[in-house]
């Protein structure tokens, strides 16, 4: 026998409640006198019949609705209103104080106002509408920035569209040019699992990239193109950033046939932790509109220069289908820091790693195939120390550090929170049995 883990977990013993899992039970349960297919007799007494007392109220609701309708025929209201209430009709000023009393039900007087009357009232009847508009509206906030449509102009050149395909599934993103070498700046989730990635500049010309490297804790990845005649962008710094400044997000909204879509906004918060699969990322929140397709894509100021890369929706890590006017941005600030290591190393060091990738056990496994509750490992790196250990796919991560895996956004969690060379106690699932590891965190390349 293994022995009992340490935490409590009674999804572990059994998840079938209608079979019982040892023998004492079972003859515990045959003898107990509860047989399926039958029911406990209960009660023999008829129940009470008030069919008698249901007509007699019908009865009584049909009489009383007779006699009000016969009384209103022959003009009686039992509800009238007295006299005195009738008499007295409420008045309402128009045009305020020394303005014309006019009466607000049916008698009102039908006489014409007079030409004083008219003047004192024109002001409350009256709404004046501009014939003409400025063809184009100065947007700039500030002295030194630029109207909206010259922003555009300055930053479409700099993005890109990213198409990546992963045997029969194609997804897009957004991209930006870092410099004239043919470095792109996008969101790791965009490139992620890809088997070929396609770069579509603004003039039409399309180019394979290269992936130099990901980093999935900053949600930034690092492409290459052997291209010429590149516009980089400029970018900003975002720590200067205040809310309430205005913003635009340029990008691809909802596939290429939209590409080069550019929406307002302002910044709605700056140094916005948002937790999301079990990391916390600083971002900037703006009210731009952001949707599938925007992900990599310039977060511009008024003075046209990038100051974050769209990296998601609320929807994505939050439960509420319905919000709107709610986006984020990965600061340029961030950013950077990241940027050299990516293209130097193709990943960024010091990221713990436990090398196990895979997926909840669902509900229906549980219990048709007697499996406990925990993270059914689909992957396993074959340079982690659990791959030296054995561990392979199929087995069932039950446990880290005596901690109960509920969700797979918990395991993230736990090791993120240890540094590489750190060790973790393991609680594994395999062929009906638990086993205890203890592995090594290793480094996260990506």
């Amino acid at each position: 026998m293994a022995d009992q883990p340490d935490y409590k977990d009674e999804s572990l013993e059994r998840t079938d409640s209608k079979e019982p899992a040892d023998p004492e039970y079972e003859y515990a349960y045959e003898n107990s006198g509860v047989q399926d297919g039958y029911y406990g007799t209960g009660s023999t007494t008829p129940p009470k019949d008030h069919a008698g007392v249901v007509a007699l109220v019908l009865i009584l609701i049909v009489s009383c609705a007779s006699i009000i309708s016969g009384l209103r025929l022959l003009n009686i209201d039992i509800f009238d209103t007295p006299e005195e209430t009738k008499e007295s009709t409420p008045t309402v000023m128009v045009g305020g104080e020394g303005g014309i009393q006019t009466p607000c039900l049916e008698e009102q007087t039908t006489a014409p106002a007079t030409p004083e009357q008219t003047e004192a009232a024109d002001w409350n009847t009256q709404l004046e509408i501009q014939k003409a508009a400025p063809s184009a509206a100065n947007t700039a906030p500030a002295e030194g920035a630029m109207p909206w449509q010259d922003v555009y102009d300055k930053v479409i050149p700099s993005v890109v569209s990213i198409v990546t395909t992963d045997g029969s599934t194609t997804s897009t993103g957004t991209g930006v040019i870092m410099n004239t070498d043919g470095y792109l700046l996008t969101n790791a989730h965009v490139v992620a699992n890809a088997g070929s990635i396609q770069v579509i500049l603004s003039d039409n010309r399309t180019f394979e990239a290269k992936c130099m490297g990901t980093d999935h804790i900053s949600d930034l990845a690092v492409l290459h193109i052997d291209a010429d005649n590149l516009t980089p962008a400029e970018f900003g710094d975002s720590s200067a950033l205040r809310v309430g400044d205005e913003v635009v997000a340029i990008g691809d909204p909802l596939g290429v046939e939209l590409r080069g879509t550019m929406t307002d906004g302002i910044v709605s918060a700056i140094n916005r932790d948002i937790n999301t699969h079990g990391r916390s990322m600083t971002l900037i929140q703006t009210t731009a509109a952001l949707n599938a397709g925007n992900s990599g894509g310039p977060l511009v100021n008024c003075y046209g220069q990038v100051v974050g890369i769209n990296t998601m929706k609320i929807s994505d890590y939050a439960s509420d289908g319905g919000v709107e006017g709610l986006g984020f941005a990965i600061p340029v600030t961030t950013a950077q820091m990241v940027i050299d290591e990516l293209i130097s190393r193709g990943y960024v060091s010091g990221r713990p790693a436990l090398g196990l990738e895979g997926s909840m056990v669902s509900s229906f496994y549980q219990y048709y195939y007697r499996l406990p509750r925990g993270m059914l490992i689909e992957k396993v790196d074959p340079q982690s120390d659990a791959a030296a250990q054995g561990v392979h796919p199929g087995d069932i991560l039950l446990a880290l550090n005596s901690v109960r895996i509920a969700n797979v956004n918990m395991v993230e969690q736990i090791v993120y929170g240890l540094n590489v060379g750190d060790t973790v106690e393991a609680a594994i699932y395999r062929d009906g049995k638990e086993i205890r590891l203890t592995l090594a965190i290793g480094e996260d390349k990506g």
